[in-house]
């Protein structure tokens, strides 16, 4: 009883650490007699006392990896400082453990040598202008290398470029001048518009002015006419009342006596011509015959 109770001791200390569960993203890769033998992934597993073995545990999920910055040469002979960023996936448990030692370093050597290659065809402006062309062509050229050792490279980024300080004073300084530039655009642009709506500003000012002189003239005209018409309108009248009134020479002449006595009204020296030399006998008649009846 005792030999059974020590061989299940013996049993449970041999199968329990040899029962192993592999959680979501991962991989186990499995040796038998040290050569591979197959794959683990998530699950419940159990392996084989001292015959199988875990060669090594691999991450499925995506990895991001942000390498020092290294020194490259443009074109035109310019030495700057770039640091990539690069997000790759393990596709390939086996391969990637079997396929290369160290697979981050190789990664990280090969990135660098690819930077300086596609760098050193371009110069400096490219450099800085042309980011999204550098990130692709490296990404085509690291998912190609790094395809045989079961690497998919997703994205790489270029996180900083920093070109020589005295470049760097340079670029500032065209900066700084391209925005006094467009600033003074600016200026001249308000400036001219301000001036074009204060020209407009004035001339609709004087057509206003000119088109109120103008109504004031015209209703200055309306009520001189008006006035004279008014005028002309009582005369007609006057003299179609003294018409219907069948009035004879007598009134005629006496109405002509009364005019003459307002002009005559007055202290300055006057000089009174009948308007008819011929009547002037007839005129005198009229007036002793009308001062008789009078009496």
């Amino acid at each position: 009883m005792s030999i059974l109770i020590i061989l299940l001791i013996i049993v449970a200390i041999l199968i329990i650490p040899n029962i192993r569960i592999v959680p979501q993203a991962k991989a186990y890769v499995i040796e038998r007699l040290g050569s591979y033998y197959t794959t683990w992934n998530n699950g419940l597993h159990v392996k084989i006392p001292f015959i199988d073995r875990i060669a090594s545990q691999v991450s499925l999920k995506e990895i991001v990896k942000d390498f020092e910055p290294q020194p490259v040469i443009t074109k035109d002979n310019v030495t700057m400082q770039i640091d990539t960023v690069v997000y790759f996936q393990i596709t390939d448990s086996k391969l990637y453990t079997y396929g290369v030692d160290h697979p981050i370093s190789a990664i990280e050597n090969l990135t660098a040598t690819t930077l300086r290659n596609i760098i050193g065809e371009l110069e400096l402006d490219q450099t800085l202008t042309s980011r999204d062309v550098i990130n692709s062509k490296m990404r085509a050229i690291l998912d190609e290398a790094t395809d045989s050792w079961g690497i998919k490279v997703n994205r790489v980024e270029l996180k900083n470029i920093l070109p020589p300080r005295e470049i760097q004073e340079a670029m500032e300084k065209q900066m700084r001048a391209e925005r006094e530039r467009r600033e003074a655009i600016l200026k001249a642009e308000g400036e001219k518009r301000s001036s074009i709506l204060i020209a407009e500003g004035e001339k609709e000012s004087a057509i206003l002015r000119a088109e109120a002189e103008k109504e004031s003239q015209i209703k200055k005209a309306e009520g001189e006419a008006s006035a004279i018409l008014k005028i002309k309108e009582a005369e007609a009248n006057g003299i179609k009342l003294i018409k219907e009134a069948s009035a004879d020479e007598k009134v005629v002449a006496l109405k002509s006596l009364d005019t003459l006595a307002m002009v005559a009204n007055g202290n300055a020296t006057k000089i009174i011509v009948p308007s008819d030399l011929q009547n002037i006998a007839t005129l005198s008649t009229t007036v002793k015959e009308m001062m008789k009846d009078n009496k």
